[in-house]
């Protein structure tokens, strides 16, 4: 029997007055509630209890011993519940790491609606556009925007998906016309995306034939962010991708134009990353079951919108 253990039935003896009695109460045989004293008096070299055969007593060195035990059994009994506790109550700081731009326009409003329903739950939230390993970096979870996602330990939940639009301002249409089929897209200045999800490059788009995937013409300038592309194609430098939240606001001002409406960008599947499905923090299960309740509608809310300007 190990020491803490030993500890627990010192103190249980000591409280029920007896061997037998603590022994009924902890469902062991006297013999084996003897042997765990014995062993604390044998590990301290001191004796903690007088024993007669009809009761007990504390010696003077047992009764400053108890004293301790009590503390750092409380200590134990408390740290034991708050740590059974955070598997049923939100507490404590949610760590999450996000893609940059879909963090900025989606997770921050989510996150802000998350916190009012579970107030007592802090929020650390994380901008960037490299895939993190969430455990070396400390992160509960990661949202990662996709087509798909290779085989790991971790456990993924899709959430939806963002749909993406091709785009150019109206002063490169005046100025060079707008392409009418996908090839046409190898004439035009393309303005490059660069993603960690899309290494090679390629413009990959649904139309009625199936996928196709289309390298565009020479690129004048490369970026990592949707906003920042976003700007760069209001400015008239070319022709680019970006994702509905960030190609909603010109299009509906005027300042961006559909390219190519017949044809659809591959959409990328938002996925919600975390270590393991078991005794999983309520904070983040709480999270997650707030994110599948919360997430569709605002993706689906983006597809409707865009539809509206084919």
């Amino acid at each position: 029997m190990d020491t803490l253990e030993s500890m627990r039935v010192f103190a249980r003896v000591v409280t029920d007055g007896g061997f037998s009695a603590a022994g009924r109460q902890m469902n062991m045989t006297t013999g084996q509630i003897s042997r765990a004293v014995s062993h604390l008096e044998t590990h301290l070299r001191t004796r903690l209890l007088n024993r007669t055969t009809r009761k007990v007593a504390l010696t003077e060195a047992g009764e400053r011993y108890l004293d301790h035990c009590h503390k750092i059994l409380s200590q134990i009994d408390l740290a034991e519940a708050e740590a059974s506790d955070a598997q049923v109550s939100p507490a404590g700081t949610l760590k999450i790491h996000s893609m940059s731009n879909f963090g900025q326009h989606h997770i921050v409003p989510s996150l802000l609606r998350f916190h009012t329903r579970y107030p007592s739950v802090k929020v650390d939230l994380t901008f960037s556009q490299s895939v993190p390993d969430l455990l070396d970096d400390g992160y509960d979870a990661s949202l990662i925007l996709a087509p798909s996602l290779p085989d790991s330990g971790l456990i993924a939940h899709r959430l939806g998906t963002v749909a993406g639009v091709v785009c150019a301002s109206p002063t490169y249409i005046r100025k060079f016309g707008a392409p009418v089929d996908l090839e046409d897209l190898r004439k035009h200045t393309c303005l490059q995306l660069t993603n960690p999800v899309f290494p090679n490059g390629k413009w990959i788009f649904d139309g009625p034939n199936g996928p196709r995937a289309v390298s565009p013409g020479p690129s004048v300038f490369s970026v990592n962010l949707s906003d920042a592309m976003e700007v760069l194609i209001r400015q008239g430098l070319g022709i680019g991708l970006l994702p509905a939240a960030s190609a909603l606001p010109g299009l509906q001002s005027g300042e961006l134009i559909r390219v190519l409406p017949q044809f659809s960008l591959q959409s990328l599947n938002v996925y919600a990353r975390y270590l393991s499905r078991q005794y999983i923090d309520a904070k983040i299960r709480m999270w997650l079951d707030f994110m599948r309740e919360d997430m569709p509608p605002t993706l689906e809310a983006d597809v409707a919108a865009l539809a509206a300007h084919n």
